[in-house]
């Protein structure tokens, strides 16, 4: 995510952290290369001007330049100042004192629009509401069907009346959520190549007439300025009260997602991740801006772990730590659980420093590997996963044949395994004494 801009601005500052003292014409040639990178990743020169005139007011003051640590204090005034262009402080969705809410999604063709009306429809039936999706857009080729397969596979009902007037299918599917008690209604509204007259009037239209607790653009992130340009139009001409970037974890150079909110003063409530039905996140600012400095957020890998895992999965691990009956069967469980949380690479990115680790040490994700390592356990008896220790040469020879690998990957595991042990068996003795968070240990892969 980001990635080209994070490595060029963490590069300019991390020349300042190679000096002692600091001088007012460091921090210039510094915020120099910060403002290019910026202008690279295609954020609006306005507001690029503005950042980085805020940071070198804040940098360049005594107190930063004479601190013990005057680079540390200079990224912290790039993180601030950063935090503060992309909105401040988390804007979360608001829903209506009477249920139910009405949710609007607009935006251009090609953003994503109907993907992400099902994520966010499975995102707040996660958090406990009721959603039903109305599909209003009869514009683009099988829009209605591909609401409908993906309403589907989430169970999530969707309301479509075929190629009618989308006014009457929005206000017919809030009727229905009114009687049969959905809490929350997700309207998706067609789409144009561009931003017309016709399709502002069909938008105001259905706004007027379904009155939604809030309308969300949706926008491709690998837009750049067009992205932010298409903001512009819609909040003028229709208001909006926020704007879901989709595609963020793409080639996104930055820029949309730098600028939105500066330029239009609507704030991001969401991000896209992935092609998954799960690649929805809330939008935190201050979490973006530690991953563009390196800073990494542990936070947000926290929230992934305990949404894909059950708490009973949970504590019924961390009764076998404590006990020390970790096995291979738990490994393996674990696992799939790691799996489910997204691509490895994408996952360790949330890790302070894990760019720059990549970058100078050429370390590389193999997402094989877990397969490998997955295969080589199922090629295992029962008895052998819980008692690895019986493991002799050959049941190795027979593990590897099974699995497709080699006799010294089958070392390699029952060797990484009897050290992972190692470590949790350390752990377990802290946890004891209160010296470490035990509860913790399920997270440790």
């Amino acid at each position: 995510m980001l990635e080209n801009l994070a490595e060029k601005i963490q590069g300019a500052l991390r020349k300042l952290g190679g000096r002692g003292r600091l001088t007012e014409n460091d921090v210039k040639e510094a915020l120099r290369e910060v403002r290019l990178a910026l202008l690279e990743a295609d954020v609006n020169f306005k507001v690029v001007k503005d950042f980085i005139e805020k940071v070198r007011q804040a940098a360049v003051g005594q107190e930063v330049l004479s601190s013990l640590t005057p680079a540390q204090q200079v990224v912290k005034v790039v993180h601030e100042q950063l935090t503060d262009l992309l909105g401040g402080g988390t804007s979360r969705l608001t829903f209506a004192a009477e249920p139910p809410t009405v949710f609007l999604l607009v935006g251009l063709q090609g953003a994503g629009k109907t993907t992400t009306a099902a994520k966010l429809a499975n995102f707040l039936a996660k958090q406990g509401r009721r959603p039903l999706l109305v599909a209003a857009d009869i514009y683009r080729p099988a829009a209605i069907k591909q609401l409908e397969v993906l309403g589907a596979k989430l169970k999530i009902p969707v309301f479509s009346q075929g190629e009618v007037d989308p006014v009457l299918i929005a206000r017919a599917g809030v009727e229905k959520a009114r009687r049969e008690g959905f809490d929350t209604v997700i309207v998706d509204t067609a789409g144009r190549l561009h931003i017309d007259e016709e399709m502002m009037s069909e938008l105001a239209k259905i706004k007027a007439e379904v009155c939604p607790k809030e309308t969300i653009l949706v926008v491709d992130a690998m837009t750049g300025q067009d992205a932010v340009t298409a903001a512009g139009a819609f909040h003028r001409q229709i208001g909006l009260d926020g704007v879901i970037l989709t595609k963020l974890d793409g080639d996104a150079r930055g820029g949309a997602a730098l600028s939105v909110r500066a330029v239009t003063g609507v704030p991001i409530k969401f991000i896209g991740t992935g092609e998954g039905i799960d690649g929805l996140e809330v939008f935190h600012p201050d979490r973006l801006a530690a991953r563009i400095l390196g800073m990494g957020d542990v936070l947000s890998l926290i929230e992934k772990a305990q949404e894909a895992l059950s708490a009973e999965t949970a504590r019924k691990l961390e009764q076998k730590l404590r006990r020390e009956e970790f096995t291979l069967e738990d490994f393996r469980t674990q696992l799939r659980e790691v799996r489910k949380l997204g691509p490895l690479d994408q996952l360790l990115g949330y890790l302070p420093g894990w760019s720059q680790m990549k970058k100078f040490s050429a370390m590389e994700v193999d997402e094989k590997e877990l397969v490998r390592v997955e295969a080589i356990i199922n090629s295992m008896t029962p008895e052998e996963r819980a008692r690895p220790e019986i493991i002799d040469a050959s049941r190795k020879r027979r593990i590897a044949r099974g699995s497709g690998t080699t006799v010294q990957d089958v070392n390699r595991l029952l060797k990484q395994f009897a050290d992972m042990k190692k470590l949790l068996k350390q752990l377990g003795r802290a946890g004891k004494h209160g010296k470490a968070p035990f509860a913790l240990g399920p997270f440790i892969r």
